[in-house]
């Protein structure tokens, strides 16, 4: 009889330790998890703040690309009036020399 109860009691240790062991697995699992999730949130809001600046960029790029475009279509209006101006003066200058 102490026989039976000291098997049952080693068993039961056993069976405590074990689940025990378990509960602290479970507890550490639970601990990584939460971290991960900690993580990938940070992630998460480290890479929408990337978007936000990539659409902030995008959007001065094509801000900029309008002004180059501005200033591009003005130096040709330019060189046109600069080209008529020459070709003006030439006819004069012929016309000067001709009399």
């Amino acid at each position: 009889m102490i026989k039976n109860v000291l098997k049952v009691s080693a068993i039961m240790l056993v069976l405590g330790l074990a689940s025990g062991c378990a509960t602290t697995g479970a507890d550490q699992a639970q601990a990584t998890a939460d971290a991960a999730a900690r993580d990938a949130a940070a992630a998460k809001s480290t890479a929408e703040a990337a978007r936000a600046a990539a659409d902030s960029a995008a959007q001065a790029a094509a801000a900029a690309q309008s002004t180059a475009d501005e200033a591009l279509a003005a130096a040709r209006e330019a060189q046109s009036c600069c080209d008529a101006n020459r070709d003006r003066l030439e006819r004069m200058f012929e016309r000067s020399q001709a009399k």
